[in-house]
C-alpha cells in the first residue's frame, strides 16, 4: 500500500490536541510551523492504510473548530525510505482492520466518477460506438478495445458505495449516471442494429444471448474487483475492463438485437445483462462491507449496516428470480 501525507491546518490553539493525537500513531515523520495569519501547520507521512483511524480521531477532536481543514496528499516515493520494521511496532492495534484507503479517500476518488456530464456520455457513446463494430465484424480484439474504456465503472461501484455509506446524496448521482449510460448505449445500439446488417450466429453476439453458471461468477467477481480497485488504489482504467466484460458487451448486443428484429435472441441479451447487474452490484456491496467500509458516527453506522442489509437481500431475491427465469428460459 502507498504513503499519504496529511495537511493539518488548524487554530495555534489546538494544535497541542493535534500533536498530541498523532504522537500515538504510527509516521514516518511529523513536521509542524506557525503560519502567518495565525494557523498552525502540521504535515504527517503515514501509511494509507492507517490514515483512516488518525483522520476518524481528527475530525472527532476538531469537529466543532472554525477554520480547520485536513488535505490527503498521494506520496509517490520518500527518501530515506520508511523502516518497517520499526513501523509495525509503533502501529501495533493502531491500524484499520483492512489494507485499503481512507473512506474519504475513497469517497473523494468516486464521486467523481459518477458525475453525469459530456466526458461520461461521450466515453459512453465512443465505447458503445466500437463495441458495436467488434461485435459485427466478430472481433474480440475490438471489443476489448471498447471495454479499456469502460464509462460504467464508476457509477456501479459508487452505487454499491452508496448502500454501504447509506449516502442517499452518492446514490442518486451514482444511478442516475448508470441509467443515463445503459439507457444512451441501448438507444444508441438499437440505432446500429436497425441500420447495420449483421448475423446474430456470430460468436461474440450469440454467446451474450444465453445466461450460464460462468456468466454469475465472472459478475461476481468484476464487482467484488470494481470495489478493491478503489480500496486498495490499483488502476481503475484496467480493472475497468472487467467490469465492462460483464456489461458493455451484453448490453450493445441487446440494442442490435432489437433494432434487428431478433426479439427471440434480444430476450437472452436481457437476462444476461440483468444478472450481471445484480450480481455486480451485489459483490460490490459485499466486498465494502467485508473491508469495513463505515460511516464515521455510529448512528449512521447504524443506518448503514441497515441498507447494507437490505440491500444485499433485495439482490439475491432477484438474482434467484432471474436464475428462474434463465432456467424456464433454456428449458423452453
Amino acid at each position: 500500500m502507498a504513503t499519504r501525507q496529511l495537511e493539518i491546518y488548524i487554530p495555534e490553539s489546538h494544535k497541542d490536541v493535534v500533536i498530541e493525537c498523532l504522537d500515538r500513531r504510527s509516521g514516518t515523520g511529523i513536521w509542524r510551523e506557525l503560519m502567518e495569519d495565525g494557523l498552525f501547520h502540521v504535515a504527517f507521512l503515514v501509511p494509507a492504510e492507517e490514515s483512516e483511524p488518525i483522520l476518524d480521531e481528527l475530525e472527532d477532536l476538531l469537529s466543532g473548530v472554525e477554520g480547520f481543514r485536513i488535505v490527503i496528499l498521494p506520496v509517490e516515493a520518500s527518501i530515506p525510505r520508511p523502516d518497517e520494521d520499526e513501523s509495525r511496532k509503533r502501529r501495533a492495534g493502531l491500524i484499520s482492520k483492512t489494507p485499503r484507503v481512507s473512506r474519504e479517500e475513497l469517497y473523494a476518488d468516486l464521486i467523481e466518477t459518477v458525475r453525469l456530464n459530456w466526458v461520461y456520455i461521450l466515453l459512453v457513446v465512443l465505447s458503445t460506438l466500437v463495441a458495436a463494430v467488434g461485435l459485427i465484424r466478430d472481433s474480440v480484439a475490438v471489443i476489448i478495445g471498447a471495454m479499456v474504456i469502460a464509462p460504467l465503472l464508476g457509477p456501479n461501484v459508487g452505487l454499491s458505495l452508496a448502500t454501504t455509506l447509506a449516502d442517499s446524496s452518492l446514490a442518486k448521482k451514482a444511478f442516475k449516471s448508470l441509467i443515463a449510460g445503459i439507457g444512451l448505449s441501448l438507444i444508441l445500439s438499437i440505432v446500429l442494429g436497425f441500420f447495420l446488417k449483421f448475423d446474430p450466429a456470430h460468436i461474440e453476439i450469440a454467446s451474450r444471448t444465453k445466461v450460464s453458471f460462468g456468466d454469475i461468477v465472472i459478475a461476481l467477481a468484476s464487482g467484488s474487483v470494481g470495489a478493491l480497485a478503489f480500496t486498495t488504489a490499483i488502476p481503475t482504467m484496467l480493472v475497468g475492463v472487467m467490469v465492462a466484460v460483464a456489461l458493455l458487451p451484453p448490453l450493445v448486443v441487446l440494442g442490435l438485437l432489437i433494432g434487428a428484429g431478433y426479439y427471440v435472441e434480444a430476450w437472452g441479451a436481457f437476462l444476461l445483462l440483468f444478472t450481471n447487474l445484480i450480481c455486480i452490484n451485489l459483490s460490490g456491496v459485499l466486498t465494502f462491507y467485508f473491508q469495513d467500509v463505515r460511516p464515521l458516527t455510529w448512528w449512521d453506522a447504524e443506518k448503514a449496516r441497515k441498507a447494507t442489509s437490505r440491500a444485499i437481500l433485495i439482490w439475491i431475491i432477484l438474482l434467484i428470480v432471474l436464475a428462474i427465469l434463465v432456467y424456464f428460459s433454456r428449458a423452453g
